[in-house]
């Protein structure tokens, strides 16, 4: 098994004789206080700062002063002029810079493209304080602030732009952030064992460009070193299966001679390699011209980019774009428990900094009484973002630091009325749960651990996590324990003590889950389970509810418009909605966000998730403005907006049987006076643009339902 350096390990830097900072210093004067004369770190960051651990820019501050540096946070600067990046002075050892906890294009914009009004992450809630594409804009005023200092990109937006990638909002291909924001390193995934190895090699005196080795980085270089073997995936023979054998590639050797600076051994990329040459191989992906020229190849660069995302076994990767090459090492080894508890229990104020007075910080409202228990997700979902980032190794706090959390909750924060808003993650209900076989998950190449079914080797025993409720909720002044991240359901029903207990006293009246969609079609595009699951997991919890005497329910999540879903797929999702009573009232599109699978789909129209050539799998894709608002339309069949547009649809795929007064009906044939005004019928009998209730992702630090 591969091991990492304990975080903790390292010899703090001299800087450690300053303390602890009640908040990370956001100007001079706050330096001044502490008895600063510069800052070693400066972290640059799109949202508001908030020094609690829900915010990556409290988390690795915090992480980098306990390892004895000085750090300072330039917080939603104003990006017009490099003056406002000057602020703290010069950075002894490098810019650390963020877009925040969102993508600053999904963070800004909606599914259709509309500019939101609001942000999340911003005291008042108002929007417009960060830029488009806030990595590149920041990186770029930094490097006109201080020419000389390293660049560290980072956070969301920077990882799951790494490489080449499809670009929703220009619909193109971008290049790697890497090389637009020209940034020296680039840290991908979570960050802490990345961000502290390069601090302390640079505090040594190591050069930036030196630092080619820490794994979780990107960076630029020209060619391939002399001592790589390339494996060359240019072209459409794609890696084999999902979950094949344990050494999945093989390796026809073509040797020649080298070339000044290329790799000794250039191979195809077909099935298996040996062992012993897996650490000094690179698999060469098409190149951003190929990829960005041609879709079937970028979804075959998405294949090999998401096939060697286990860190157990990840080879190197590298993509040309013009004449340089982005080298990604493999993914960040995840971190221990011990690690995990020390990065959770670090001296958080928990509130936003004071510079900010009594302004609103939704983002922070929202999750200021929620407890992290874990990392990553085993779910494989392809619209989802976390696999990419956070990784599908599960990555679990111990039981008493968590309690520890709850205590200082409970103690320190203003306004705790005794209620812990969440205890979670990116998935309730995946704490502690792992592979039966370190050997096994180190070998397995699978995207999901739950798709298309619960693999065996995988351990669902949730009594860990009932342990950890029982006594989060035991605990002195803890009135209730809510559980507000998406439970994964088919994980749930392999567990009914479970559901029991999350039903019995972890649900305030409601619980949000997320079957996503009913049909076979987007659902084997999702890689989300069949609607049996969910209707096992609503049995279970409406029994146990009964039992404690409680009337409480189920409100589900569905998407529109994502690739596979057909017209029918989502009347027959309205139909199921109405027969269960069920009325959506926040509608959520498909966002392709840079990265996911699901983009790769859209964009190509192939699937893969599957073996891609010229011929393989075809993908139907709802795309256009008037197909995405009829998807959304039928989520929301019971609002009379919508009805003129369904009804001209139903005539259309020759269902005109739904549409009257009838139960068996799905909208009437009638419209209320005042209704369907975006729909009215102009002169010659054509319909003005109608505008549906939207609300697009969440702006909160939790992502949406699991």
């Amino acid at each position: 098994m591969q091991t990492a350096r304990d975080i903790t390990a390292y010899r703090r830097f001299w800087a450690e004789r300053f303390g602890t900072a009640p908040f990370l210093p956001m100007s001079r004067a706050e330096m001044d206080l502490l008895g600063w004369d510069s800052c070693d770190v400066i972290i640059v960051t799109g949202d508001a700062y908030v020094d609690h651990p829900s915010f990556g820019m409290a988390i690795v501050g915090r992480v980098l002063e306990a390892q004895g540096f000085r750090v300072g946070i330039i917080a939603q600067p104003d990006w017009r002029s490099a003056e406002p990046f000057a602020a703290l002075g010069r950075p002894n050892l490098f810019f650390g810079i963020t877009g925040g906890n969102m993508d600053s294009m999904v963070n800004r914009y909606t599914a259709d493209r509309r500019v939101r009004s609001d942000d999340a992450y911003t005291p008042g809630g108002a929007g417009g304080r960060r830029p488009d594409r806030s990595v590149i804009v920041y990186a770029q005023r930094a490097r006109e602030a201080f020419r000389d200092v390293p660049l560290v990109i980072g956070g969301i937006e920077a990882s799951l732009r790494r490489i080449a990638h499809f670009d929703y909002w220009s619909e193109k291909v971008r290049r790697s952030v890497l090389l637009d924001a020209k940034a020296d390193l680039l840290v991908y995934g979570n960050g802490e064992r990345q961000i502290c190895e390069i601090a302390h090699r640079l505090a040594g005196g190591e050069a930036i460009g030196a630092i080619t080795d820490v794994r979780g980085t990107a960076f630029v270089r020209r060619g391939t070193p002399a001592e790589w073997i390339e494996i060359d995936s240019t072209h459409l023979d794609a890696p084999g299966p999902l979950n094949p054998p344990l050494d999945p590639y093989a390796m026809t050797e073509r040797e020649r001679a080298p070339a000044a600076g290329a790799a000794e051994h250039v191979v195809r990329f077909v099935r298996r390699v040996k062992n012993a040459d897996r650490e000094r191989s690179v698999i060469r992906m098409p190149g951003y011209e190929a990829v960005a020229a041609d879709p079937v190849l970028y979804a075959h660069a998405s294949r090999i980019l998401h096939l060697e995302s286990n860190p157990g076994n990840a080879r190197a990767l590298t993509q040309r774009h013009g004449d340089l090459d982005v080298w990604l090492n493999p993914p960040p080894l995840p971190l221990t428990t011990a690690e995990m508890d020390w990065v959770y229990e670090r001296p958080y104020a928990r509130v936003p900094h004071p510079a900010y007075g009594q302004a609103n910080i939704p983002a922070w409202k929202m999750i200021r009484f929620s407890v992290a228990i874990q990392r990553g997700c085993f779910g494989g979902c392809t619209f989802c973002s976390i696999t990419e980032h956070e990784g599908r190794i599960i990555q679990s706090r111990s039981e008493d630091s968590v309690l520890r959390e709850i205590e200082t909750v409970r103690d320190r924060v203003p306004g705790f009325t005794g209620v812990i808003s969440d205890l979670g993650g990116p998935t309730a209900n995946m704490y502690r749960l792992a592979c039966r076989s370190r050997e096994i998950e180190s070998a397995c190449r699978r995207p999901s651990c739950v798709y298309p079914g619960i693999c065996p080797n995988l351990d669902t025993d949730h009594a860990p996590l009932i342990r950890l409720y029982r006594r989060a909720r035991a605990l002195p002044g803890i009135k209730k324990v809510l559980i507000a991240s998406g439970v994964r359901y088919d994980l749930a029903i392999e567990s009914p003590q479970y559901v029991k207990e999350l039903a019995q006293h972890h649900t305030g009246g409601y619980l949000k889950i997320a079957p996503e969609a009913l049909a076979e079609g987007p659902l084997s595009k999702m890689m989300k389970p069949g609607v049996a699951a969910y209707d096992r997991f609503k049995e279970l919890f409406d029994r146990y509810s009964k039992e404690a005497g409680k009337e409480q329910y189920l409100i589900p999540y569905f998407i529109a418009a994502h690739p596979g879903t057909s017209d029918r797929d989502m009347l027959e999702l309205a139909l199921w909605l109405k027969r269960n009573g069920l009325r959506a009232d926040q509608v959520q599109a498909f966002l392709p966000g840079p990265m996911a699978t699901a983009t790769a789909m859209y964009h190509s129209g192939k699937n893969p998730l599957r073996r891609i050539t010229r011929s393989s799998e075809e993908v139907l894709i709802p795309k256009g403005l008037k197909v995405r608002r009829l998807h959304k339309a039928f989520l929301r069949y019971h609002d009379p907006d919508n009805w003129p547009l369904l009804r001209e649809a139903l005539r259309r795929m020759g269902r005109g049987d739904l549409i009257g007064n009838g139960r068996r009906q799905l909208i009437p044939a009638y419209q209320p006076a005042g209704s369907g005004g975006a729909a009215r019928r102009r002169p010659g009998g054509t319909a003005r643009p109608f505008r549906t209730q939207h609300t697009g992702l969440p702006r909160t630090p939790r992502r949406r339902p699991a």
